[in-house]
């Protein structure tokens, strides 16, 4: 029997723990043995939850325990969420985790620290939530050269901006209706701003082209910007709006990485995505376009994710699966204001210009100075 740790019992906690439960004998067939979840870490004993010996408060009694192979890391954040991660392979255990800040920002590190003691870490539902990509780039699309990447990453931006195309409301009354539904935090500002689909294509990009890329270096621009008179006007112009995330290799092996809203033509695939699903679009040397569609994020989703890379770590209990990149010295990231795009200008007055040539942020600045809006089409 396989014994499991879970750290914090929130969405995707508990959402793990009823997926390990619900397909247990499919979960069983596949690793050839029982999974059995032997301690859940909550931050404070409350209620009856109690009444199972499971959950505890002390991290220690998880991290002395032997019989502990894996942990699910589903505390989110980075302090107590890193300093745990490193305990738990310094004591031989694997960590699977749906954290995307911390797989960003610390992904190199922990990276190295799980080889040093032949233990795995992995993230699948850190970026897809329920949607694979990591394992596709590293596995199916193995042998080809990502030359570029670009999806809708946040589910929450992209019901915002279906509501305002479908039922022609504001972005104000967009965003709340997304936080009633429980899409949106009461604070948006990861979402709205770009930061949550930023630190998702960092963590794409930097395993597609081998270094670290800072999110905090990564240009990153937002909806919160967006009008309904943008919509409208798209929409007339044969476009939808969408926020974008984006990683584009040049000759020089530099990369463009950057989130922004973009113009997209109806007709292109990511057009079609809509309400809180995600799309990543990679383009291979070998394969030109593959897409990926699914949930971003949901109990559910999220969990089967984690209880995926579970069962790698189960399969793979003897072997350190080799997932790595680099610290960012190879400075691979491009400065974004010398990334050429077609650009979507609108005036005060609702007067609409639409570059012929592809130029620079800096270009259509100075060309349209007085401009309300300015975005990319893609």
């Amino acid at each position: 029997m396989v014994k499991v740790a879970i750290l914090g019992y929130g969405t995707v906690g508990s959402g793990v723990d009823e997926v390990i439960l619900k397909n247990r004998e499919k979960i069983t067939l596949s690793v050839n043995d029982t999974i059995d979840v032997k301690y859940v870490l909550v931050r404070k004993k409350f209620g009856d939850l109690f009444s199972n010996r499971k959950f505890v408060d002390d991290f220690s009694i998880i991290e002395k325990d032997k019989e502990i192979s894996i942990v699910v890391e589903a505390m989110g954040g980075t302090d107590n969420a890193y300093d745990f991660t490193k305990r738990c392979f310094k004591a031989g255990k694997s960590v699977c985790t749906s954290n995307k800040e911390l797989v960003a920002l610390k992904g190199d590190e922990l990276l190295e620290i799980a080889r040093e003691n032949n233990v795995n870490y992995l993230f699948e539902a850190s970026v897809g939530g329920g949607t694979p990509i990591i394992r596709p780039i590293m596995k199916c699309l193995a042998a080809n050269y990502i030359k570029e990447i670009k999806g809708i990453l946040n589910g929450t931006t992209n019901y915002i901006l279906t509501e305002m195309v479908r039922n022609n409301v504001k972005f104000e009354d967009a965003l709340k209706k997304a936080q009633k539904k429980g899409y949106a935090e009461k604070n948006p500002a990861e979402d709205i701003e770009g930061h949550d689909a930023c630190r998702k294509i960092s963590i794409l990009s930097n395993i597609a082209f081998g270094d670290k890329f800072k999110p905090e270096e990564i240009y990153c621009e937002g909806i919160e910007k967006i009008t309904l008179d943008d919509v409208k006007i798209a929409e007339k112009l044969g476009y939808v709006i969408k926020l974008v995330a984006r990683a584009v290799l040049c000759e020089d092996k530099k990369v463009f990485v950057y989130v922004a809203p973009h113009l997209i033509d109806k007709n292109y695939p990511l057009a079609f995505v809509n309400d809180v699903f995600n799309a990543v679009i990679i383009n291979g040397n070998l394969t030109d376009d593959v897409m990926f569609y699914g949930k971003g994020a949901g109990k559910f989703a999220t969990a089967s994710a984690v209880v995926a890379d579970i069962i790698d770590c189960v399969l793979y209990k003897q072997k350190c699966i080799d997932i790595f990149w680099g610290n960012g010295s190879k400075n691979l990231l491009k400065p974004i204001d010398t990334f050429e795009s077609n650009w979507y200008v609108r005036y005060e007055d609702n007067r609409v210009k639409i570059t012929k040539d592809k130029i620079t942020i800096k270009e259509v600045k100075k060309q349209f100075a007085h401009a309300q809006a300015i975005m990319r089409i893609l």
